[in-house]
């Protein structure tokens, strides 16, 4: 049986910046809108802070001074949590989609899986077309070879060959990304 818990428990997860009392700087340079700007001893930072009901967060530790704001710091953390969550939004997520040929694929299926590519590269996400060897097919590296640069060569209006035809184990693969649009 685990002995009870005494005394307050410490916080979970570890502070982003220190705030308060956890700053241990002699002095501070304060900054902020509704401060005076320049440099004061800690003691007088808290007291400022403190005679706003706000909270000094240490926003550059590594300054010489360190750098302080007075502000509200849960609405601090808030807004830097909803910027965070703002910029991982606008940064673009690359999408790989396969396409799978065999050896000796006719030009049906050719022009089936053609016109996926087509599409794929058209809504923006890159394409790694491979050709399958199977068993003694491994033979035919040259016809896969050839597939695959005429399948780069019929959608180079569309997309930009990003690695030429490679064999790693049974497969060739090549990679096509889309062009970006003028």
């Amino acid at each position: 049986m685990r002995p009870p818990l005494t005394g307050p428990r410490p916080p979970r997860k570890e502070e982003p910046y220190n705030i308060n009392e956890r700053i241990h700087a002699k002095e501070v340079r304060l900054v902020g809108d509704n401060v005076e700007n320049g440099i004061v001893s800690l003691q007088q930072a808290l007291k400022l802070a403190d005679e706003m009901e706000l909270d000094l967060v240490e926003i550059s530790p590594t300054a010489q001074p360190p750098v302080c704001k007075i502000l509200d710091y849960s609405k601090f953390l808030y807004q830097q949590k909803k910027r965070q969550k703002e910029q991982k939004a606008k940064a673009t997520k690359v999408v790989v989609k396969e396409i799978r040929f065999g050896p000796q694929t006719d030009d049906h299926d050719y022009n089936f899986k053609l016109k996926h590519a087509q599409s794929f590269l058209q809504e923006g996400s890159k394409v790694k077309a491979y050709v399958f060897f199977k068993g003694r097919s491994i033979l035919f590296k040259e016809q896969g070879e050839v597939l695959l640069l005429r399948f780069a060569n019929d959608l180079e209006d569309l997309g930009k060959v990003e690695q030429m035809p490679v064999l790693e184990g049974k497969r060739m693969t090549i990679m096509l990304s889309p062009k970006k649009k003028a």
